[in-house]
């Protein structure tokens, strides 16, 4: 949470600072709280950058509007000199602004009217994995990722959350799994056995990329949301495992269809890779026979 606020801040500041076109060292951000702004937007679906964005760049544009007078009076003055003289003529130095993405209405029902989204976030990923098809561990060797952003407004925090965002998912599909006992109590409730990356789990090559040329007219300076498309892509690393397990299969005769779920834990792929071991295990009785010591969900 303090990661997402230190980008939504930094991104509020240089949009000030290009729209007012001011240095960037006197733009001041507050803490987000209803005494400043009462029923403010919430930034679900990563919309924080472009409809705050939005927000910043209208309340801007009226602050530049009541300076115009001052700076076609002053045209050799500096921005503390029309601000200083604005105050003097007692013209108002503060603005709200309200962002909103403009679309048309949706009509469900029938499938007609706009797009539901204002605009599409397309990425591309690679991995290379190392399986270990004895213990069922893995390693992510190296991943490629070109994602598109629009016209960055930070390269450096886009990619760090692509990054960040990546890791999420690869977590999410190869490591995440909720289990609960027959009765309703879960079982996974603490990081001892409900595991999440850290930082050894990263690829020993990862390499980011963001697409040049891409622009977006939607959003604020041609720029597009950044905070969960890049999540889906660490499926990525499921599907190389699922691929290393086949070839594992393949070379042992076994070329039909196998069942291999998400998320993919060690258990999940042993039990894949088929082989002398793996048939010594005695099959599970029946359903309905026993009661399982754990679900899956």
């Amino acid at each position: 949470l303090w990661y997402i606020k230190r980008i939504s801040k930094s991104r509020k500041l240089q949009i000030t600072a290009r729209v007012l076109d001011i240095p960037i060292e006197k733009v001041h951000i507050h803490e987000t709280a209803s005494d400043k702004v009462p029923n403010a937007s919430p930034t679900a679906a990563s919309v924080g950058s472009d409809m705050n964005g939005l927000a910043v760049q209208d309340a801007c544009n009226k602050l530049l509007k009541r300076l115009e007078p001052f700076k076609k009076a002053n045209p050799k003055g500096k921005w503390e000199d029309w601000v200083r003289q604005a105050y003097v003529e007692r013209v108002s130095l503060s603005a709200t602004g309200f962002g909103i993405i403009h679309s048309e209405t949706v009509d469900f029902f029938n499938g007609k009217g706009a797009e539901l989204f204002g605009y599409c976030v397309y990425g591309s990923a690679c991995c290379e994995v190392e399986v270990d098809c004895l213990t069922g561990d893995h390693h992510l060797l190296r991943t490629d990722i070109v994602m598109d952003v629009g016209d960055s407004l930070n390269p450096a925090v886009d990619i760090g959350q692509i990054e960040g965002a990546f890791i999420q998912g690869y977590g999410l599909f190869t490591m995440e799994e909720i289990k609960i006992r027959p009765d309703g109590v879960r079982l996974t409730r603490g990081p001892g056995n409900y595991k999440i990356p850290s930082a050894d789990d990263a690829p020993r090559h990862f390499h980011v990329r963001l697409l040049k040329g891409s622009s977006n007219k939607m959003g604020i300076f041609s720029s597009k949301a950044i905070g969960e498309p890049p999540l889906f892509l660490g499926a990525c690393a499921f599907f190389a495992i699922r691929e290393a397990v086949r070839s594992f299969r393949q070379e042992r005769g076994l070329n039909g269809y196998f069942r291999f779920d998400s998320p993919a834990t060690p258990e999940q792929i042993r039990m894949a890779c088929e082989d002398e071991i793996l048939k010594k295990v005695p099959p599970l009785p029946e359903k309905g026979t026993y009661t399982p010591w754990t679900v899956t969900l």
